[in-house]
């Protein structure tokens, strides 16, 4: 079981549903600030929210479990525009809700402002290790990107989250834990590393000025380019040096031979 799964602040906080938490902050286009935190400190972050802050409840389950499947072309593009900061950059991406069994097709790209426009359909869940029955609707988002070449499955990240509602600023709280990164070759678990991503229109949270508080600092961090990073030390990673070397420090382990060829990663403990 998850620290996160474990603690009892979860349990402190008013139920929302998924209906009503769309109704009242789907936020598709948003800015996105990300803090990396010990998941030692997660318990006082949850102890520290704000009167009426609200937890994603289904069914009675607070933690969720996702699997997100990263796509790109041969040449990388997609981590390459990042990389090297580009403005005009996207990702393409399969998101599975394992507890669910629900899954979506989903396109990002940076809008004009610095934020950030999310594009999704719903999804087979069988297909989610292709895009090839969900190319029409990737092509329509990346009209004027020139991507015309190949997508292939390039990274999986797995985690748990669970979402926080803040009616004072209509935004969204997102908590990962237990994450983990591999590709056809290496995996990366870091157990004791959260990422807390706050999600507003535009104005700042009253989570942002408590993380603030507590010295926190939004960090460049992305989950497929930091993570294909750390596993692939040939890429250029000049954004996330400084992330890799103070929170990516342990070593990615080689994955069996037998395993790569599907693209499959063992259960990690919590599964």
């Amino acid at each position: 079981m998850s620290a996160l799964v474990a603690t009892s602040r979860l349990w402190d906080l008013a139920p929302i549903g998924l209906d009503d938490l769309m109704e009242r902050a789907a936020l598709q286009t948003r800015v996105d600030r990300k803090y990396l935190v010990p998941l030692t400190e997660v318990d006082a972050l949850l102890a520290d929210l704000e009167a009426g802050t609200e937890i994603l409840d289904i069914d009675g389950t607070r933690v969720f479990t996702y699997e997100t499947v990263y796509f790109d072309t041969p040449e990388l593009t997609s981590y390459l525009l990042t990389a090297y900061r580009r403005r005009r950059r996207f990702k393409v991406r399969t998101r599975t809700y394992v507890d669910s069994a629900t899954c979506w097709l989903e396109v990002k790209v940076a809008g004009s402002r610095g934020d950030t426009v999310k594009h999704r359909a719903p999804y087979h869940r069988e297909h989610h290790a292709t895009v090839d029955p969900g190319r029409e609707f990737v092509d329509s988002v990346l009209t004027g990107f020139g991507q015309q070449a190949s997508f292939a499955p390039t990274l999986v990240t797995r985690y748990r989250r669970c979402t926080l509602f803040v009616p004072a600023t209509a935004s969204r709280v997102t908590i990962d834990t237990d994450l983990s990164w591999h590709d056809r070759h290496h995996r990366l678990h870091l157990p004791g590393l959260a990422v807390v991503e706050t999600k507003t229109s535009r104005a700042v949270s009253t989570v942002d000025r408590r993380l603030w508080r507590r010295g926190h600092r939004p960090t460049r961090i992305s989950k497929y380019a930091t993570g294909l990073a750390a596993l692939r030390t040939d890429l250029p990673d000049a954004p996330w040096r400084r992330v890799l070397r103070q929170h990516f420090t342990a070593a990615p382990v080689p994955l069996r031979k037998e395993s790569a060829p599907c693209f499959a990663l063992p259960p990690l403990p919590w599964r």
